[in-house]
């Protein structure tokens, strides 16, 4: 046995299709199909593609997940087959927050979709949350105060772009720059814009075909208390931003030939 065939098996179930209706849509004969159930024969990669297409299925969830062990009605099937965990909770009925560690954030990008990867993050629970699925993400940088290193930001789940609104803040997970956390501007046709809470850093558009999670800001973890010189070095930066602005606007004045 395999997961492949493991898997199979459990979607023809749920077509309540039987061995000689599958194979007769696959094309095949009913014993070729069987030997692919029963873990004896693996199929061709152009069957794999046939078979993925039938069931609206990555081929690589096909492969790699055994999927009988999360509920389907339960399972958040993206355009890309990744699959979030059904909301957990603890003894006393408190949403479970998943920690992605500092030292791990990098490998998140590639841990995302690994259900695996997901359950062996650790786990807190906070009562006032309400009814959601939620991740905690390591905060880097300074462009979001009072967040800085060491920081934890609490995001609730997103599952559509349109549930985005205009002055909150999101944990932005994208195929460039992986883990950012961002209040957003603006929302367009193919991308959106986001902002730092620092006025320091200019405003940026994220494609909307880049993005691969996003996590609504919910709450907070400060390992450390926020001190009060940390505003004084923002407000250093201000004043540098605003001494940028007046060299851009000098260098927009003189001739082509001084430049």
């Amino acid at each position: 046995m395999s997961i492949f065939s493991d898997n199979i098996r459990l979607l023809r179930a749920q077509k309540n299709l039987s061995q000689q209706e599958i194979a007769d849509k696959m094309s095949m004969s009913r014993v070729r199909y069987s030997k692919y159930e029963d873990g004896r024969s693996e199929p061709p990669y152009e069957i794999l593609i046939r078979i993925s297409k039938y069931f609206n299925v990555s081929i690589d969830l096909l492969l790699t997940v055994d999927i009988r062990k999360y509920p389907l009605e339960e399972i958040l099937k993206l355009p890309d087959n990744r699959i979030v965990l059904p909301v957990v909770v603890d003894k006393l009925g408190n949403n479970s927050i998943e920690i992605v560690p500092q030292k791990a954030s990098m490998g998140y990008l590639s841990g995302y979709s690994d259900p695996e990867y997901i359950e062996s993050l650790q786990r807190i629970s906070l009562p006032f949350l309400t009814h959601g699925k939620y991740r905690a993400f390591p905060a880097q940088g300074d462009s979001m105060p009072p967040f800085k290193d060491g920081s934890y930001i609490i995001g609730k789940y997103i599952e559509n772009i349109e549930e985005l609104k205009a002055n909150k803040s999101y944990v932005f997970v994208t195929l460039n720059d992986g883990i950012s956390y961002k209040r957003l501007e603006a929302k367009k046709e193919k991308s959106i814009t986001v902002a730092a809470d620092n006025p320091f850093y200019k405003p940026y558009e994220i494609p909307l075909g880049e993005i691969v999670e996003i996590w609504q800001y919910t709450s907070g973890i400060f390992p450390e208390d926020f001190e009060p010189d940390h505003f004084e070095h923002y407000n250093l930066k201000d004043m540098f931003l605003e001494l940028r602005k007046d060299i851009e606007k000098l260098n927009h004045k003189l001739p082509e030939n001084f430049k």
